[in-house]
């Protein structure tokens, strides 16, 4: 979140571009994904900045010299466009030396190096009273070895107010870090909104439809889940068969207990989005689908074949939000298996959904997913991160979609990428989003995530190198031309 961050924004504005698209900004959690955090209000302490620190007086500049960051995470080598890019983070190297930094920085903040800093940490409780539950949590997963809530002793599996109100006295000095550490990042991550605010550039932010079993909020609100006494699920959410996989994705995370949140009036719902509205201008409503109806899994079923639909909150969730919040400025992730009640539930809110050129080709002339068909009211992407890369999607297609892309723009497909991101920006959907792995032409080993596989994604990175005046140029014409540059 420091000087990288907003050399990309300046990239960005001076390129046209107005929306910056991020993925959720919660601590990762399996497979070092944001959709399997443990906390669906932290913010991931992995992307504070230690200049940002040092400035702050919570760190020496010769920690950081010692820190070697940018040689744990990844290599130095030259990046070039249309070149594929090996850089991808270390995030066990990133977690052992930026984690004493950061332990470095909150141990300071706490015994005061920064008067500022820690007169703002008690506003910043107040403000924000889910952190010490988070924080709490965080502390005694670390004291149990990482283990998962469910194996916990049993008084502090079940939350027993005695065993709850040791834990706070015992493990106190870990708390006030992790809580110094969330407002460290929220500190930074307002700051960089602002710098996107002075440069024209919004924020397109994600929230998740499910959470992690192993998260404080199931540990915390188990009775908002389709949980037994002892914390097992009865059902979890996936998808079925799709354009993924022929077995659907059997993501295991617990199903809400929809009629109960309801009694409670959506309460953590409505904490939900509007922490998540707090940190950008707009938020894209992950797996939309689920609150129409939503995929149901036995707990013990093998895979996601044995699952079935069941109706989901619908309107009235949506309902009860926009009466607490006002207008909801979001964006529907429309895909996989969609059906009617889907599209006049997305409509009947006036969401734009999503449209995917990878998705378009080697089908009938009608696909919906073909710009001649798209609805002004939409948002167009090449692919998004659970997509190949462009360059890897077009080397693994088959001739009859290749001969389909070829004839529909009227190219060779020499130059396919860069045909696909002027065919998205030339579309009539009122907002496009380019990945960066597609600006840069680079192939299938830079795809960020490839959904049923547990391991080897959310790791590839983009270095400063990226964002030149060759690259922005070009970007800026298409922009200008299509009317997209402000």
């Amino acid at each position: 979140m420091g000087e990288g961050a907003r050399r990309f924004v300046d990239w960005l504005a001076a390129s046209g571009v107005s929306l910056w698209q991020v993925l959720p900004l919660v601590p990762p959690g399996a497979g070092s994904s944001p959709y399997s955090s443990h906390s669906a209000l932290s913010g991931n302490p992995w992307l504070l900045d230690p200049g940002g620190l040092a400035a702050d007086g919570l760190l020496r500049q010769e920690e950081l010299s010692d820190a070697a960051l940018s040689d744990a995470a990844g290599s130095r080598q030259p990046l070039s466009p249309g070149a594929c890019c090996p850089d991808a983070v270390d995030h066990r190297a990133v977690r052992e030396l930026k984690g004493r930094l950061l332990g470095l920085a909150a141990r300071r903040l706490l015994a005061g190096s920064n008067a500022e800093l820690l007169a703002a940490l008690s506003d910043f409780r107040e403000a924000e009273p889910w952190v010490e539950e988070a924080a709490l949590f965080t502390a005694l997963h670390r004291r149990f070895s990482m283990r998962p809530w469910w194996s916990w002793p049993e008084e502090l599996r079940d939350r027993r107010p005695a065993a709850l109100e040791a834990a706070r006295r015992e493990l106190r000095e870990e708390i006030d870090r992790e809580v110094a550490l969330q407002l460290l990042f929220d500190r930074q991550w307002r700051a960089l909104r602002e710098h996107c605010r002075g440069r024209g550039v919004r924020l397109l932010g994600d929230v998740p439809i499910y959470v992690a079993r192993d998260s404080v909020d199931v540990w915390a609100h188990r009775e908002m889940f389709l949980l037994e006494r002892d914390g097992t699920p009865r059902v979890v959410a996936g998808v079925p068969p799709d354009y993924f996989s022929d077995l659907g994705q059997l993501w295991g995370n617990p199903i809400y207990d929809w009629r109960r949140m309801a009694q409670d009036g959506w309460t953590w719902w409505r904490q939900r989005l509007r922490r998540a509205l707090d940190q950008t201008d707009l938020v894209r409503l992950d797996h939309f689908r689920g609150f129409s109806a939503y995929w149901e899994i036995p707990a013990q079923a093998p895979d996601a074949r044995q699952g079935r639909w069941v109706e989901g909150p619908g309107m009235e969730l949506f309902s009860a939000m926009e009466a607490a919040l006002g207008e909801l400025p979001l964006v529907a992730e429309d895909l996989g298996e969609i059906d009617q009640p889907v599209h006049d539930l997305r409509d009947a809110l006036g969401l734009p959904g999503m449209k995917v050129l990878h998705f378009a080709f080697g089908a009938q002339s009608d696909h919906p997913f073909l710009p001649h068909t798209y609805p002004k009211n939409c948002v167009a992407y090449t692919g998004t991160h659970d997509n190949n890369t462009t360059l890897g999607w077009w080397q693994g297609l088959a001739e009859p979609a290749r001969d389909h892309v070829r004839r529909y723009l009227g190219v060779d497909g020499h130059d396919v990428v860069w045909d696909l991101i002027r065919l998205c920006l030339s579309s009539v959907a009122h907002t496009a989003v380019i990945p960066m792995q597609d600006l840069l032409v680079l192939d299938h080993r830079s795809r960020m995530n490839t959904p049923g596989e547990a391991d080897g994604n959310w790791a590839w990175r983009v270095r400063a190198e990226a964002f030149n005046h060759e690259l922005g140029g070009r970007l800026l014409d298409l922009c200008r031309l299509y009317g997209r540059a402000e």
